[in-house]
């Protein structure tokens, strides 16, 4: 073969693979439907950045479910009745916690309260936001075993 019938033979070879390479190729899109969130801390600044992301990266662009799983001090979040010590501002966003969960919740996001936690807490579902829901194993397990749902840890 000549250098010159090479070269113009290239970008013939090269569509033939994309064409037929084409139908095996997902989007990220395609391969990731969901995206669980295992929000441990009551610190409301990591805490802010996870629901953050949970609302305007993942939900705001289509990715379903978005579930944030609330557990160890992150129950602490989600009081509805702000006393005491329990975290509800947030750094540098001007709103609550409890707003930016109740905004992710109206948005179609997921909100799940570990039920251990909870009662180690000293909560009960009555004393969350609304939209909280409490979790079970049966619950959980449709996420965490899910292998097309992501997992994120804050």
């Amino acid at each position: 073969m000549t250098v010159r019938f090479r070269r113009a033979l290239l970008p013939v070879v090269l569509i033939l693979i994309a064409v037929t390479a084409a139908p095996f190729q997902a989007s990220a899109q395609d391969r990731l439907t969901g995206l669980f969130i295992n929000l441990t801390t009551d610190d409301t600044w990591p805490a802010g950045m996870a629901i953050s992301f949970a609302h305007r990266r993942a939900l705001a662009n289509g990715i379903e479910p978005v579930v944030i799983w609330l557990n160890s001090r992150g129950v602490y979040l989600a009081v509805a009745d702000q006393q005491g010590d329990v975290p509800s501002a947030l750094h540098g966003q001007g709103r609550s916690i409890q707003e930016m969960l109740a905004d992710f919740i109206a948005d179609g996001g997921i909100v799940i309260a570990c039920p251990t936690c909870s009662a180690a807490a000293g909560l009960s579902a009555e004393d969350y936001i609304p939209g909280i829901q409490m979790g079970s194993w049966d619950t959980m397990q449709t996420y965490l075993f899910d292998p097309s749902i992501r997992t994120l840890t804050w």
